[in-house]
């Protein structure tokens, strides 16, 4: 049996998903929301917007019709921005059968909420079969078929090794990993420190200043992780440092390109307005703020860069803060295994 799969979301990553299934042989139907964006793309059998030069094989079906998306797929794969996920499930809710595998690949934590995509779907289509798939993966190079590797996780291996053989091809290999909390922290947060990596750019600053960023930020990623049920061990791997490095280096980050743009003195809205597509760590990065207060956990780069984004606050002085904060251990888990005998 041949798989049917809805791909939910028209944006770069949604089109490069729906292509790679395709080649693969898969009844691949892509939902775009905007009507005359679907009708362009049919008649083109491109997608102009987010991935220009990129040719959507004939056997990618491209529709407007969120229902037929959905009904009598195998699998629904989410690639939407993560805010939006809540209304898109709501809109099609009545469509989804337990039966059916969500894939989401959006990267993101609700705003309001703070919950993190898995818990929404559970909360609108609370028997769901789910999965994430994650990691450091440009649509713009996976769409043009250069290797690429990835995580999925899921509760049920079941699920997770299915999802494994779906997506997995000679340039796109999958991993499967058990740490659902872990995987969707590692994506959403990278995007928070790949802003602040994009501003030290914009500002002039160097390898070494993003090599700190870098470093710390994964320390902070993995500090909230472990407070929210995450394995530790997640964020060394794909979804946590993998993503890290290629979007706070790479000029395909979105979040990083935004980071330029602000640091180089453009406001918010100026950055973003010029990227042209959803910066997902501007509304993370108030998230991620919250949760380190929720949780009673140190992450002071996150909070400087949401007091840039939020609370107007010079982005020198951010760094200044950061390079004069008390002075610490770099392993204090470490130092605190030795009794403080160190």
């Amino acid at each position: 049996m041949v798989e049917k799969i809805g791909v939910i979301g028209g944006g770069s990553w949604g089109t490069a998903l729906a292509i790679l299934l395709s080649k693969k042989g898969y009844e691949v139907e892509l939902w775009v929301r905007n009507s005359k964006q679907c009708n362009d793309m049919n008649i083109s059998r491109e997608n102009v917007k987010y991935l220009s030069g990129v040719v959507i094989p004939n056997n990618v079906r491209i529709i407007d019709d969120l229902e037929k998306a959905v009904t009598d797929k195998d699998i629904i794969v989410l690639s939407i921005p993560s805010h939006g996920v809540r209304e898109t499930l709501l809109n099609s809710k009545n469509y989804i059968k337990p039966d059916q595998i969500i894939v989401n690949v959006a990267k993101g934590i609700e705003n309001n909420s703070l919950m993190r995509i898995s818990e929404v779907v559970k909360e609108i289509i609370p028997k769901s079969k789910y999965a994430i798939l994650s990691g450091p993966s440009h649509a713009e190079e996976v769409a043009r078929d250069m290797p690429t590797t990835v995580v999925t996780a899921s509760e049920d291996k079941k699920i997770a090794n299915y999802t494994q053989d779906i997506f997995m091809s000679p340039k796109f290999r999958v991993y499967t990993n058990p740490d659902v909390i872990g995987v969707e922290l590692g994506g959403s947060l990278k995007n928070v420190i790949a802003l602040g990596a994009g501003i030290s750019d914009g500002l002039g600053y160097g390898d070494n200043t993003k090599a700190a960023l870098m470093t710390r930020g994964i320390i902070e990623m993995s500090r909230l992780g472990s407070k929210m049920g995450a394995n530790n061990e997640t964020f060394a791997g794909l979804s946590g440092i993998g993503d890290l490095i290629v979007t706070c280096t790479s000029m395909h980050s979105r979040n990083r390109r935004a980071g330029i743009l602000i640091g180089e003195g453009n406001s918010l809205e100026e950055a973003t307005k010029s990227v042209g597509m959803v910066v997902e760590g501007v509304k993370t990065a108030k998230s991620a703020y919250n949760l380190a207060i929720k949780y009673n956990v140190t992450m002071p780069i996150t909070k400087e860069i949401y007091g840039v984004l939020y609370e107007g606050k010079d982005v020198k002085n951010s760094v200044v803060n950061l390079m004069l904060r008390d002075k610490k251990h770099e392993m204090e888990d470490v130092v605190k295994i030795l009794n403080n005998s160190w």
